[in-house]
């Protein structure tokens, strides 16, 4: 029997980050759970966020435009960039393209369906899902819907469109692939979920033919994209301890490709790098995240449980800083920009630490709630979307 001390340390740990939900069998449309991304509505629960002090000589930070989308709710949404324009979503299903260079809407259309993830998008397509496992299509031009498909339970994560395919992974670890054309389903891969998971948007990454996808239980795999056949499968992390909550170990974020190796991070597990083609291990080191692996051409960048920033030597995974001046502010994913790192956090406050060392250089506000989603990269800045509906260009 778990102490009552470790289990409040668990509880805390697991409050502090993201809810943790119970499958209802397996396949089914109905997930009973606690509220995905409650904890950051009204700041976390658990330890005190650590409170910012100023910087001394900060970076020039420019907000490049900023323009209103739609609320997240508690889900977390993402934007895409495509074919030179940004594309985003919110809860109560309204479904936006801007213009990269200023912001400026080109069409916002409503989908008359509430939305639960972010946006995956090319020139031609753009596709969301619901918390009913519907996807939907639309026109990237006008935005018309073009076909509506379903998966087998909620979709948390951003689709992805590839090889003539929209691929989604459901909540339930599953991964469809539907023809871009009319929605068919080409094929699904099934897999047995663990009994209780993070209830988080864990994604896909398309390269060179191959779909890499992380699961619960520690899972990372290499599925064909035209088949569904998977390639390969290791084991990131085993679950460890004698209760399901200590053994919740779910691959978090979505796997990260450069050269010839694909990294991952998991949740109360490791974070590692393995080569692409065969899944062999480079290197393997303990950490615990529900943000994912970032990387460039040296380093990985993880942002723990507990809200600290390391740089690992990409090649070996020793560590190289760790910066916990950020501590339990329930950051984002670590985006690297040059000599730069940008992070943001439950406040909506966007961070900037210097690739090398770690050391905060600069910092700009958005809207004051908070930023789930991971940075992206555009072509002079990055893009942020928070919580309340905002998308910031920012550019450091």
């Amino acid at each position: 029997m778990i102490t009552t001390r470790r289990a409040a340390r668990l509880s805390a740990r697991i409050a502090a980050a993201l809810a943790v939900s119970l499958l209802a069998g397996c396949g089914g449309m109905s997930m009973p759970s606690m509220n995905p991304m409650e904890w950051f509505s009204s700041g976390p629960k658990g330890p005190k966020p650590t409170e910012l002090t100023p910087i001394a000589n900060p970076q020039a930070v420019r907000t490049l435009w900023q323009a209103g989308v739609g609320s997240a709710g508690v889900f977390v949404f993402s934007p895409a960039l495509a074919d030179e324009s940004v594309f985003a979503a919110a809860r109560d299903g309204t479904v936006t393209r801007l213009d990269v260079g200023n912001g400026r809407p080109v069409w916002r259309v409503s989908v008359g369906t509430p939305l639960s993830g972010g946006v995956g998008a090319d020139g031609n397509l753009v596709a969301v899902g619901t918390d009913k496992g519907e996807v939907i299509a639309l026109d990237a031009k006008s935005g018309a819907t073009r076909w509506r498909a379903r998966v087998s339970s909620e979709v948390l994560a951003a689709p992805k469109i590839g090889e003539g395919l929209v691929f989604v992974r459901s909540a339930d670890s599953r991964v469809f692939a539907f023809d871009v054309n009319d929605g068919k389903r080409r094929w699904v891969h099934q897999r047995a979920a663990a009994a209780l998971i993070v209830r988080s948007p864990a994604g896909l990454t398309l390269h060179q033919g191959n779909l890499y996808a992380g699961f619960s239980g520690g899972k990372l795999a290499a599925i064909d994209a035209r088949t569904g056949a998977v390639r390969w499968e290791v084991t990131v992390a085993l679950p460890k301890g004698s209760t399901e909550l200590e053994r919740v170990t779910d691959v978090s974020g979505e796997p990260m490709l450069l050269g010839r190796e694909v990294c991952t991070a998991a949740f109360q597990g490791r974070a590692a790098c393995y080569e692409a083609q065969s899944g062999n291990q480079v290197w393997a080191r303990d950490m615990s995240t529900l943000t994912g692996m970032s990387i460039d051409a040296r380093y990985g960048f993880v942002a723990d449980d507990r809200g600290s920033v390391h740089a690992l030597d990409r090649s070996s995974g020793r560590s190289l800083w760790k910066m916990d001046r950020l501590s339990y502010r329930n950051l984002s994913l670590p985006l690297p920009l040059g000599d730069n790192v940008a992070v943001a956090d439950f406040q909506g406050y966007v961070h900037f630490l210097a690739r090398d060392s770690g050391a905060i250089v600069a910092r700009v506000a958005t809207d004051g709630s908070a930023v789930r989603a991971a940075p992206v990269k555009i072509p002079n800045g990055i893009l942020i979307q928070t919580a309340n509906g905002g998308l910031f260009a920012i550019a450091n």
